[in-house]
Formats: C-alpha cells, sequence, structure tokens
C-alpha cells in the first residue's frame, strides 16, 4: 500500500530543495515589502521614520531570529541523501508556524491599526525574511 502512495510523491534532491526555501523566504519577503511600500506611499506625512525603523527592527530580527530558523532548516536538510518529498524543505512545525503567521498578517491587516505603523512591522519582517534567505542560496552553491 504504501509503495503506491510513494510513486505519486513529488520527490526531489537537496538543490531542489535549498532552492525552494530560499524563493518562500524571498517572495514572502517581497510581497511584504511592496505591501509596506504602498502602505507608506499612499500615507499623509514623511515615510522616513516608519521605514527606517522597519529596517533597523529587521536587521535585529535577521540577525538574532531568523537565522537560527535557517541555521535549523539547513541543519535539517544538509544531510538528506538520495530524493525526498517537495514539500520536505520545511519541517512539520515549520509549516504550524508560516500558517499562524498568515492569520496574524491578515489579521493585523484588517485591524484597525494605522498602515503607516504596520508598514514598520511589514518591513521589519520583509526585509529580514529576504536577508536570512541568502544563507539558504549559499547552502546551494556549495551543493551545486
Amino acid at each position: 500500500m504504501t509503495m503506491g502512495i510513494n510513486k505519486f510523491k513529488p520527490a526531489v534532491g537537496k538543490p531542489v530543495l535549498l532552492f525552494l526555501a530560499a524563493m518562500m523566504w524571498i517572495g514572502v519577503g517581497i510581497l511584504l515589502l511592496s505591501l509596506a511600500y504602498t502602505w507608506l506611499h499612499h500615507a499623509m506625512g514623511d515615510s522616513l521614520p516608519p521605514a527606517a525603523a522597519g529596517v533597523g527592527a529587521g536587521l535585529v530580527i535577521h540577525h538574532f531570529g531568523f537565522l537560527k530558523i535557517v541555521d535549523k532548516n539547513l541543519a535539517r536538510i544538509q544531510p538528506m541523501e538520495g530524493k525526498r518529498c517537495l514539500f520536505s524543505f520545511l519541517s512539520w512545525k515549520s509549516y504550524l508556524i508560516v500558517v499562524v503567521m498568515m492569520a496574524m498578517g491578515i489579521t493585523l491587516r484588517h485591524s484597525s491599526i494605522p498602515k503607516p505603523y504596520l508598514a514598520t512591522l511589514y518591513i521589519a519582517i520583509g526585509l529580514a525574511l529576504i536577508l536570512s534567505s541568502i544563507r539558504y542560496l549559499r547552502a546551494l552553491r556549495v551543493s551545486a
């Protein structure tokens, strides 16, 4: 029975897993940064302070938060041999974190919090995601 199911499992090699992880982090980072840009562009007044605060917070989040997550994912992916399931670029725990973060983002976007304040948070997380994805790309370059 499991042999029949396994033939439908989309199996890929380690370089593809590293590429997918990097692209997911970069894609979400770009999405968050574009939303923040739109909100700040339409806001009245000076958008430099919220943007600068977002960049500063993003550097801190990248260094003290997301790099630890990337390192855990790399420690799980790099020893993998042969082909693995396409979706194994994230652990099950990470998928749960993604769902929680998406729900929080949707809730915040539909809240009464002013968009320039949300833009600061979105810049911070978006920049941290993009910067942290560089570690996946470095691992991909070494494994290829």
